[in-house]
């Protein structure tokens, strides 16, 4: 089967290398794998893990900068080159405390495996995916397992899982209250992420579960294509998702610190396509517990 890739290429006029360190506000500590992005731009990439970044824009731009755990902060780098980020406080007041008997499993999702995959650039993107609640979940409320497809380009490439609440149509609060990691293996994967522990249920106005690229060292490769008939190349970040396409706008993105909804792109004349009349979603499932 012949594969599809989408691939989104920028022309944008750069101005200057520049560089920085986020740091934690209390500890002083260097924060790693933070979500940096020009804002109202498409431009961006991930703090290292010693909580370094480069980036190729102008010092007056304003940036944005986000991670699980922390408050996002807007400044311009022409103010500082170290970043310091204050950590948010949970009220964890309500706390439920349940054991799970995991007697029941319901998978939901109707994701497939095709040969369609979605290159993140050098964005660090955040893929959405949203599941409604349903009447029927009542009997397995609690996510038990997430599963997507990936077709990654290197070995043991890293990304993260972010769930998120819905507010007024758009990801909202973060569910997790702390960064769960997954490694990718090479190649066409199903990957199973357990997050049983957290006890998270879905809302009654429903879930996001999103899939974060890191645009760091360690995934960097060099993606090779042709275009015009003449072979060319550009840096890409690995892992590639596979995505599947939803006649219902289910599917959004995180792009210049803010949030878009995926829309459908009507397309008058004969359905020729897979994609026509539908929207881009990642394929992700959920495996919900008792």
């Amino acid at each position: 089967m012949k594969s599809i890739v989408i691939l989104f290429l920028f022309s944008i006029s750069l101005s200057a290398q520049i560089k920085g360190v986020v740091k934690d506000s209390l500890t002083g500590s260097p924060i790693p794998y933070v979500n940096i992005w020009v804002e109202n731009e498409n431009i961006g990439t991930t703090s290292e893990e010693d909580g370094t970044f480069e980036l190729k824009t102008s010092k007056e731009k304003k940036l944005v900068f986000s991670v699980l755990g922390f408050e996002t902060k807007i400044c311009k780098l022409s103010e500082t080159s170290e970043i310091i980020l204050n950590p948010i406080v949970y009220q964890l007041d309500n706390v439920e405390i349940t054991k799970l008997k995991n007697t029941k499993e319901l998978e939901i999702g109707d994701s497939k495996k095709i040969h369609h995959k979605h290159l993140s650039g050098d964005k660090p993107w955040i893929y959405g995916k949203l599941f409604t609640y349903e009447p029927k979940y009542s009997e397995t409320p609690y996510l038990k397992n997430i599963v997507f497809l990936s077709d990654s380009e290197k070995k043991d490439a890293k990304l993260k899982i972010r769930i998120f609440q819905l507010k007024d149509s758009l990801p909202d609060e973060d569910m997790l209250f702390e960064d769960v990691f997954v490694t990718v293996k090479k190649g066409m994967r199903k990957n199973v992420v357990d997050i049983s522990k957290y006890k998270i249920k879905i809302p009654n106005n429903g879930i996001v579960i999103g899939l974060e690229w890191l645009i760091i060292e360690e995934n960097k490769y060099l993606y090779e294509y042709t275009y015009n008939k003449t072979k060319q190349s550009t840096i890409n970040y690995a892992p590639s998702l596979v995505i599947n396409y939803s006649e219902v706008e289910n599917s959004f993105r995180y792009s210049g610190g803010r949030w878009i909804k995926s829309k459908i792109n009507k397309i008058k004349i004969k359905e020729t396509k897979p994609w026509d009349n539908k929207v881009m979603v990642p394929a992700i499932n959920l495996i919900l517990t008792n």
